[in-house]
């Protein structure tokens, strides 16, 4: 696996069960330098919990890495922005090009990002475990 393919933040580990480990960061001012600080959504707060997959060598209070691939951050950053900004101009273009007044056409784009926006929650739990954590244990 490639360094740069891979976002990478070290925690330790709250909770073992048999699906997925639990795992607190405490994130670092060095955040804020990263490439991927407003994908991956660690550099907003000062403590995250991260569900990651379940790990038989580690328990509570070990000191972890916790590994995502770039690749997921990205993915992410289009399911939350880039594509609910697709689906709004696209509304917005269709609508005035059929006539109808810009207030319309706004508010109209603007409201369809709650159906979309309810599909996402819904589907959480699916979507959740398309953003894989993996975590490796440090000496």
């Amino acid at each position: 696996m490639q360094k740069d393919s891979i976002i990478e933040h070290t925690g330790i580990v709250k909770s073992v069960n048999d699906s997925n480990v639990v795992v607190g960061i405490t994130t670092h001012p060095a955040c804020s330098g990263c490439l991927a600080s407003g994908i991956c959504d660690l550099s907003d707060k000062k403590k995250k919990e991260i569900r990651a997959i379940f790990n038989p060598e580690v328990k509570p209070g070990d000191t972890v890495r916790v590994i995502m691939q770039r690749s997921m951050g990205f993915r992410a950053l289009f399911l939350a922005y880039l594509l609910p900004f697709l689906i709004m101009m696209t509304i917005l273009i269709v609508l005035t090009s059929f006539s109808v007044s810009e207030a319309i056409s706004g508010i109209t784009a603007f409201l369809c990002l709650i159906p979309y926006y309810l599909v996402i929650y819904l589907k959480r739990e699916m979507i959740g475990r398309s953003f894989s954590f993996t975590i490796k244990k440090t000496d």
